[in-house]
């Protein structure tokens, strides 16, 4: 007659393994839970990314001489907007370089702004350069507009940092960058643009 197996002791897992199982689920299920109310909040809130544009820009006033000099004044409009219905957002660190032809005018910089849900805020620059010696290219392409196309070209371009919060989510940070080719008539008149900054 065969004799029954004999059983050895069991082995009982560690309490420290059981620890760590437990510890990594709580881990996972708080992670789960957190993607779900994100998720929701972005389906529920449906943030839209804030954004900065050339509302407007008109050449008020060039003066140029034979010896290549050049001095302007500009006015240009700016406008911040927030499309988010239930988010305020922050501007700052708003810098943006004015140039003609390759040539640096002025720096257009803003102080740390609020904009309000679903609302706008518009920044009017007036620049007024100092006399400006143009190498003998840029000398060209200036007594061209002058005679000829009577539309002189500058750039704008810079950059923003926005900052805003979405509900129970947290706060959320982009950063703006904005290039942009104003040609503006030498007759003064409103140039609307259609420039606008893109999110990084």
């Amino acid at each position: 007659m065969p004799k029954p197996p004999v059983l050895g002791r069991q082995r009982r897992t560690n309490p420290f393994v059981w620890c760590f199982a437990i510890l990594c689920s709580l881990i996972a299920t708080t992670v789960i839970i957190a993607g779900i109310v994100v998720f929701s909040g972005y389906l529920v809130i449906r943030p839209k990314m804030p954004t900065l544009s050339v509302r407007a820009a008109r050449l008020d006033r060039v003066l140029y001489n034979q010896a290549g000099v050049l001095a302007v004044k500009l006015t240009i409009v700016i406008r911040a907007e927030n499309h988010n219905l239930k988010a305020h957002a922050s501007f700052y660190n708003t810098k943006l370089l004015l140039g003609y032809q390759g040539v640096r005018i002025a720096q257009l910089v803003a102080n740390p702004f609020d904009v309000g849900k679903n609302k706008t805020v518009e920044l009017n620059y007036v620049i007024e350069s100092s006399p400006i010696p143009l190498p003998p290219e840029e000398q060209y392409l200036t007594q061209q507009a002058l005679s000829r196309t009577k539309l002189m070209l500058f750039n704008l371009k810079g950059s923003s940092r926005t900052m805003w919060r979405v509900g129970p989510l947290g706060s959320v940070k982009f950063s703006l960058n904005m290039y942009c080719n104003l040609k503006l008539p030498i007759n003064g008149s409103v140039v609307n643009s259609h420039c606008s900054t893109k999110s990084q």
